[in-house]
């Protein structure tokens, strides 16, 4: 599975923008932006509005892969983490 950045990453070369016209248009370094690509940094909540416009992504679509990518990478590895993601679910209905 990728990550998120991963996503991020390919998407921004399958439209072909530049690594530095998506960092401008979050007013972050391009050296950032490279980090939260390859997963070294991660990418803020108030980046998925602009990440979504800049890439052409619907804002659902890139608000999903960020959460399972959060998830993912922080809890991923938990043996019961269905179960409390179904409890929370139901919890919610």
């Amino acid at each position: 599975m990728n990550t998120f950045g991963e996503y991020l990453r390919n998407r921004r070369e399958q439209i072909g923008l530049p690594l530095r016209k998506v960092a401008a248009e979050l007013d972050i370094d391009t050296s950032i932006l490279s980090k939260i690509e390859r997963s070294e940094r991660t990418a803020t909540k108030e980046m998925l509005p602009i990440l979504a416009r800049t890439l052409e992504i619907q804002e659902k679509e890139i608000e999903i892969e960020y959460i399972k990518g959060f998830i993912l990478s922080e809890i991923g590895d938990l043996k019961y983490l269905k179960n409390g993601l179904e409890e929370i679910l139901n919890n919610n209905k």
